[in-house]
């Protein structure tokens, strides 16, 4: 990265790594981005698309390392032995981004990618109110698909279906949800577009606010999608932080 864009840094938060990173002019108003990464750990260090767009918008993000815990609120052997990856970020990310950015809900919003974009959904779902701006690009929404191939997956849940019971998709409440969500997944992506269409469908059947790109190519599922909605992810976290921070309550 040049002398221009943002630093990042690696920092101890609730006894886990995490992944922080300044931008060269942070927002006036102190927004942060939370990142959940995916299941193969790959993290945003150095990563120019989606750094760029955070140079862009101003935005700080936090991207702690939870291992392949599935951003769930179950006991991953892999990740801690006595926290979830979900309490995690609720009561050690949030606020170490209070104490270190000054920033409290709501302008904290959620991105992820795969794992990390069905967790993004599922936080905000089930805490609307902390998380009401989410973006998630290439959410593997329906993981129970992975039960039979997935050690850990089989520890944290006793049988597929009730992995499919805790699934952002059924995580939605009719009455209570994020007032700003953006999803996508490539058409290419055999394994978790479909996923993505039946969340797509529920919302609009329930009449919840969101906006969907289940059109746009990309190479199926990877970072070269991602990379490619980086600045639509990131520009509806921009943007949406901004209308929410002006919502008359």
């Amino acid at each position: 990265m040049t002398d221009e864009s943002g630093k990042w840094t690696e920092e101890t938060v609730g006894g886990h790594p995490c992944d922080v990173y300044r931008p060269p002019a942070h927002h006036e108003m102190k927004y942060v981005v939370i990142y959940l990464h995916g299941v193969h750990l790959t993290r945003l260090v150095d990563n120019r698309a989606f750094c760029a767009q955070f140079d862009r918008h101003g935005l700080a993000v936090v991207a702690p390392q939870t291992q392949r815990s599935w951003w769930t609120d179950r006991i991953c052997p892999d990740f801690d032995p006595q926290v979830t990856a979900e309490q995690h970020v609720l009561r050690s990310v949030v606020p170490y981004i209070e104490s270190t950015f000054g920033a409290i809900p709501p302008r904290i919003a959620l991105l992820g990618t795969s794992m990390g974009g069905q967790g993004a959904l599922r936080l905000s779902y089930k805490h609307p109110d902390t998380f009401p701006v989410v973006a998630a690009i290439s959410p593997a929404i329906d993981y129970q698909l992975r039960y039979a191939e997935d050690e850990l997956l089989q520890h944290m849940y006793p049988e597929a279906e009730a992995v499919r019971q805790d699934t952002a998709t059924l995580h939605i409440h009719p009455l209570n949800w994020p007032r700003h969500q953006f999803f996508c997944c490539c058409p290419e992506d055999v394994r978790w577009w479909e996923s993505s269409d039946r969340l797509r469908m529920k919302l609009w059947s329930l009449g919840v606010p969101h906006t969907a790109d289940l059109e746009t190519s990309g190479a199926g599922h990877g970072f070269e999608y991602y990379d490619t909605m980086a600045e639509t992810a990131v520009g509806f976290l921009a943007e949406r932080l901004e209308q929410e921070r002006r919502r008359i309550v």
